[in-house]
């Protein structure tokens, strides 16, 4: 593969990634997904829109197909699991194969963790080590000098001349 090849493909892939906004690394809190619906029922995405276009903080566009609905949202205000499950509680039929199934599972555990991890309070590095200082100090290890103290703190002069 020559260098230009390679290129024209990781462009390729970023279009695509641009594409499914649910995929792609999202850093921070503000997020980008897709709320792919029943293909059966292309009413329900008309409907949807005009439901949540009400939700404050939560941008929606047309998605990339037809039974799509793209959303923004922080995740502080928003989940996508919440979303879905109160679009679930109003009737809509979300799309459920099985790639669409592992993709929600997948985001849902990623929102959930962010969450958590940004609930938690920040450690205190500086302090966490005296943990392990005062746990070495109590350690019956085999680095133990029996030197007696007053020898050690003589040092080299209280050594007899050769």
């Amino acid at each position: 593969m020559n260098p230009e090849r390679a290129r024209e493909l990781r462009d390729e892939l970023r279009h695509r990634a641009h594409l499914q906004p649910g995929l792609t690394p999202q850093p921070g809190s503000r997020k980008q997904r897709e709320l792919r619906f029943d293909k059966m029922l292309p009413a329900q995405v008309e409907q949807a829109h005009q439901l949540l276009t009400g939700l404050e903080g939560l941008e929606i566009k047309r998605g990339a197909h037809g039974n799509s609905l793209s959303i923004s949202y922080f995740i502080t205000d928003y989940t996508l699991e919440g979303l879905e499950t109160a679009l679930i509680g109003q009737g809509f039929h979300l799309e459920s194969t099985l790639y669409s199934k592992l993709v929600r599972a997948l985001i849902y555990f990623c929102e959930e963790t962010q969450l958590r991890n940004m609930r938690m309070p920040e450690r205190l590095i500086k302090k966490s080590n005296e943990v392990y200082v005062k746990a070495w100090e109590h350690h019956s290890h085999g680095d133990h000098d029996d030197t007696p103290p007053e020898l050690r703190a003589g040092g080299v002069q209280s050594w007899p001349r050769v």
